[in-house]
């Protein structure tokens, strides 16, 4: 099923902006391809031209070093919009690259530590957990229990908390903390920029601790 390029809420007097904020689909027709005899013309400026035989905007295009783009086929008449529209293809697939080169660009790093690391081990991997953060990666926390600790859970908990405290203007929660067999872990995201912090929720309560065999 095609997807609609009908942006205009009134067919009779189409939006130029909402015309434009359109995405034009990867087949259109474009120039002499343009079959019907009339069509509503948006120049490169982005100015409503109004309606005019399909052969006169074209050599408008034309005589521009333009193309003359069908837009909005839906619409009585056409929109079509003058515009470069080789030049736009190339800018909207450099967008997508981007789009997704950025989006590959993002890890999870993973800072581990345990429920009696000394205050020294703590501030370094905090600082870490600040790097990893300022570079755009998410940072997964974990915690390993080990022999006798696991009787001691609550105090997991208390090193992790202090963590996400540290982190709290440059980082959000994605995911709370939470204990997998011997595993206290959760998922610290970069803060995004220029958003404005929101009240303080609540601390996340505290995972149940199973009863010792």
């Amino acid at each position: 099923m095609k997807p609609s390029l009908n942006c205009s809420a009134k067919p009779s007097r189409p939006n130029p902006c909402a015309i434009w904020r359109c995405i034009i689909a990867s087949f259109v027709r474009t120039n002499f391809k343009i079959r019907v005899p009339n069509v509503r013309v948006i120049d490169a400026d982005g100015k409503m031209l109004g309606v005019m035989a399909t052969r006169d905007a074209q050599r408008m295009a034309e005589d521009q070093g333009l193309d003359l783009v069908e837009i909005s086929p839906n619409v009585e008449p056409p929109v079509c919009k003058i515009m470069d529209f080789g030049k736009f293809r190339y800018e909207e697939s450099m967008k997508k690259k981007q789009a997704k080169k950025n989006q590959a660009r993002q890890q999870i790093k993973e800072i581990k530590f345990h429920a009696t690391v000394d205050e020294n081990d703590l501030q370094i991997k905090t600082r870490r957990i600040h790097e990893f953060l300022a570079e755009g990666d998410k940072v997964k926390v974990t915690l390993q229990y080990r022999g006798r600790e696991n009787a001691h859970k609550e105090l997991g908990m208390e090193v992790i908390e202090r963590v996400i405290k540290a982190c709290e203007e440059q980082a959000v929660v994605e995911q709370s903390p939470k204990i997998l067999g011997r595993v206290l872990g959760c998922l610290l995201a970069p803060r995004p920029a220029g958003k404005a912090d929101k009240p303080k929720p609540p601390p996340p309560p505290r995972p149940a601790i199973p009863p010792q065999a």
